[in-house]
């Protein structure tokens, strides 16, 4: 499922972030193209960090956007 996920954000990345679609049916030709240009020479995606490095990320990004607990908050 990850990878799926993954593919679908490389999609989002590179072609429709980046594109401008004037109409649903140029948008639709260029995700059929890109689909097709992928299709030519697919690759599998790889894991580049280990499990434990993912992990560190994670918790070091949730560090980072939590709010720090208040007074009312550790009473409850």
């Amino acid at each position: 499922m990850n990878q799926v996920e993954r593919w679908f954000g490389l999609l989002t990345d590179k072609l429709i972030r980046r594109g401008v679609h004037t109409s649903v049916k140029a948008l639709e030709d260029d995700i059929r193209a890109w689909i097709d240009s992928w299709n030519e020479n697919p690759r599998p995606f790889t894991w580049t960090k280990t499990a434990d490095e993912i992990l560190k990320s994670l918790a070091d990004y949730l560090t980072k956007v939590t709010p720090p607990a208040t007074d009312n908050q550790r009473e409850t």
